[in-house]
């Protein structure tokens, strides 16, 4: 990174508190930090501490003009290389989007036509709410960056999705924003992400341990990298990246169906679902009552949706995965030839401490004309952008 200025916008939302450490962090990495606070943010924190950490004077006040500085909002978007909104809050998301420029923040974003980064923090109803979602959706289509807030206990005394992240992971992905590669950009990549379930009565169903949380890490990583993103997902508790089209299904046939009307289009396609290889032939209509020892299920095989796709591609390149608890190399070998896919992802679910459920994977990716490459465990994150490097390095210099 050559230029490093980077403008800290804080509002009023009670994780306030830990815009202190993110600012720490980004100075700590070799940024220039100047804060501004709006109003409802010095509620909950004072404008000495940013000025003790950055040496530098807080902006609180549209009309604080001196001699040195007439317009104070202009001096710091001509400044600013990089701007930082966090928390951000359903309100200045909500200005921002719709241009409002009524307070000195928001004056000074209307000002800035450099890289814009947003992190999230509210209540969960209120970052579901289909306002905030419009209003989000608006500022990536400006170009505006947004982190996905996290799950966990919230102000409220509740757990839900909006809590800020953590702080060295904030300042993580504004760094790999910044320094991400845009290979991928003019793609369309559809990515199937978790599980698929299979009805046995009203109440019961036939499925897997399968997270989600590969897949969903795939398509964001794709969707920085440039790419339009389209997610097929099976029933898990995440919630896609802003900016990435969800489809969501239930039962392998209906994954079937939209991947085979999304692959059509599709420039990159990735089967990371975990789906059920099964159904049963006759779902009871009722609640099957408890009548015995035993229960007798006749289960039906489900179509084989990798291999239907390898079948039907023509310039798409299809990449599958290979969930495997022993055998991995051979195993993962026998999909990629018999499923006609370019790639196929082999990982050991046996281990308890990688894949199903878990936030780290370790992987070995298998193709037709290379040995295999094995990636060492790392985050699912981490992981996804060292698959798509070898997708566009080794698969798609071949068009």
């Amino acid at each position: 990174m050559e230029r490093k200025n980077i403008a800290v916008f804080l509002t009023g939302g009670i994780a306030v508190y830990k815009a202190a450490n993110v600012v720490r962090g980004l100075i700590k990495k070799g940024f220039k930090v100047k804060v501004a606070m709006s109003e409802a943010s010095q509620k909950f924190i004072t404008p000495y501490t940013f000025q003790a950490l950055t040496h530098e004077k807080v902006y609180t006040d549209l009309f604080e003009i001196t001699d040195d500085n007439p317009i104070p909002h202009i001096e710091l978007a001509d400044w600013a290389d990089f701007t930082l909104i966090i928390p951000a809050t359903a309100n200045i998301i909500a200005k921002m989007a719709n241009g409002i420029a009524d307070d000195f923040i928001t004056t000074t974003l209307l000002a800035i036509d450099t890289p814009k980064f947003v992190v999230p923090a509210m209540n969960e109803k209120m970052l579901l709410n289909n306002a905030t979602k419009r209003n989000m959706q608006t500022l990536i289509n400006d170009g505006v960056k947004i982190m996905s807030p996290d799950t966990g206990m919230l102000a409220e005394g509740y757990t839900g999705k909006g809590r800020l992240p953590k702080e060295e992971e904030i300042i993580e992905w504004i760094i790999n924003k910044i320094n991400s590669k845009k290979d991928l950009v003019g793609k369309k990549v559809v990515i199937s992400a978790g599980s698929t379930i299979e009805p046995i009565d009203p109440v019961r169903y036939i499925s897997n341990y399968s997270s989600g949380k590969m897949g969903y890490a795939l398509a964001e990583a794709a969707f920085e990298r440039g790419a339009s993103v389209t997610l097929v997902s099976g029933p898990t508790n995440l919630l896609a990246t802003p900016g990435v089209k969800i489809n969501r299904i239930k039962t392998t046939k209906e994954l079937e169906r939209k991947m085979n009307e999304e692959f059509k289009t599709a420039d990159i396609a990735i089967m990371a679902a975990a789906v059920s290889d099964y159904h049963v032939a006759k779902v009871a209509n009722n609640k099957i009552k408890k009548t015995g020892e035993k229960l007798t299920l006749e289960l039906v095989q489900n179509p084989d949706i990798l291999k239907g796709l390898g079948s039907v591609k023509e310039k798409q390149i299809l990449v599958g995965f290979a969930a495997e608890t022993n055998n991995l190399y051979e195993n993962a070998q026998n999909k990629l030839l018999s499923k006609h896919a370019d790639m196929i992802v082999g990982n050991d679910v046996s281990r308890k401490d990688i894949g199903f459920g878990n936030d780290d994977n370790e992987v070995t990716l298998f193709t037709l004309k290379n040995s295999p490459i094995k990636l060492p465990k790392t985050n699912k994150k981490e992981l996804s952008h060292k698959i798509l490097d070898v997708i566009v390095e080794k698969l798609m210099s071949k068009e």
